[in-house]
């Protein structure tokens, strides 16, 4: 039998429930405004380098000459893995891929460290600058393992974004493909209590380690309702080919109920102010490369995904998020569409370890309730009896 209940009251999805108090950033979806540690993220868009973002979400402010420079110190001092990650990752790409290794490898990065347990505050802003360091060499080593390549080292005058590409390819990367990889991580850093960040504060608030609550961030990143999604946009602008192309494209998909890629949002209302970031960025490296076929494809699709969204879909408020922007700053920064989430995770580790911690200058346990609504005063029956 059941017990007499009302109908239980619960916000699925923890939709509207306020989980924290956060100084960290704000998500404004009906104004399309995203703030960070109280800047406005276009106020920082284009002036400064990831490497500032990130330091500005661990210490809330942004530094300045003697605090970068001794941020780059320590990054280019935690770049090189240990030696035992490298030969995990060499025997984890023969078998795997993509996040799957991405993860693996984040689980072996309390390899080496004593204090891998420690949440002393000194320790835990060390380590968040250890773990940022560290994730580029991750996935840009796996990638070429997984291709048959050498491990290239890292060297340690490079920037963050200028060293991955180093890595990735073995050569040093054009100024205009720097830039914009920055562009990217500086517009990706960081985004609320999104589900990966929340999945992070969850297993911080346990008094667990940082290398854990990373590790749990991006198994949660590793789901396509979270990230993910910039190679299927990469795939869809190929497949429209054209800007000509481009309406009936959408409105075949959309007659199919098949979702269009790099269009609506969880929380925002209007466009996503991420989307303009890097579409400014696109821009700039398009005028320093001359090749627009790809911007100005993008540009069209946006345009006439809005209208025929808005025609088919009325009131629905449907407008491009950060990923139909993101393939296109990827592709043409040439990353391989195969490891496009895994270089979201690079950016957003500044993002999770700031909300680690966040989480741990006040900590208790995140413990919500749930609601039962199944049988009561079942009997026990033997084994032979039952159905």
């Amino acid at each position: 039998m059941t017990e007499p209940t009302s109908p239980p009251q619960v916000a699925r999805g923890l939709e509207g429930i306020v989980a924290a108090a956060t100084k960290i950033a704000d998500v404004d979806g009906a104004k399309g405004r995203l703030t960070l540690r109280g800047y406005d993220i276009n106020e920082l868009s284009g002036r400064v380098t990831f490497e500032e973002v990130a330091y500005l979400l661990w210490h809330g402010k942004l530094p300045n000459r003697q605090e970068l420079d001794d941020l780059n110190a320590t990054l280019s001092k935690y770049r090189n893995l240990q030696p035992a990650v490298i030969d995990a990752l060499k025997v984890v790409s023969k078998e795997a891929t993509g996040m799957h290794v991405l993860r693996m490898g984040a689980a072996t990065l309390s390899i080496g460290y004593d204090n891998s347990d420690s949440l002393a505050s000194d320790i835990v802003e060390n380590r968040a600058a250890r773990l940022q360091a560290q994730m580029p060499a991750i996935v840009a080593h796996s990638w070429r393992l997984s291709q048959g390549l050498d491990i290239v080292e890292p060297k340690p005058e490079h920037g963050l974004a200028e060293g991955f590409l180093y890595m990735l390819e073995g050569k040093q990367p054009e100024p205009a493909r720097i830039a914009a990889l920055n562009a990217y991580l500086v517009a990706i850093a960081e985004h609320g209590l999104n589900a990966s960040t929340f999945a992070g504060r969850v297993i911080i608030a346990t008094d667990s380690d940082m290398v854990s609550a990373l590790t749990g961030a991006i198994g949660a990143l590793k789901g396509p309702k979270h990230g993910g999604v910039p190679g299927p946009v990469l795939s869809m602008l190929e497949e429209i080919g054209e800007p000509k192309n481009a309406d009936a494209y959408i409105r075949a998909e959309m007659n199919a109920g098949r979702r269009i890629m790099g269009f609506g949002h969880r929380i925002y209302k209007v466009r996503d102010p991420r989307a303009a970031l890097l579409g400014d960025a696109a821009e700039k490296m398009a005028e320093l490369t001359g090749d627009r076929r790809l911007l100005e494809l993008t540009s069209a699709v946006e345009s006439t995904t809005v209208k025929v969204l808005a025609e088919l879909k009325p009131g629905r408020d449907l407008y491009a998020n950060v990923e139909l922007y993101a393939a296109l700053i990827l592709h043409a920064v040439n990353v391989p569409s195969e490891i496009f989430t895994e270089v979201f995770a690079i950016g957003r580790t500044s993002g999770w370890t700031a909300h680690m911690i966040e989480q741990l200058e006040d900590n208790r346990l995140i413990r919500p309730n749930s609601v039962y609504v199944g049988e009561y005063g079942l009997a026990w029956k033997p084994i032979s009896e039952r159905a």
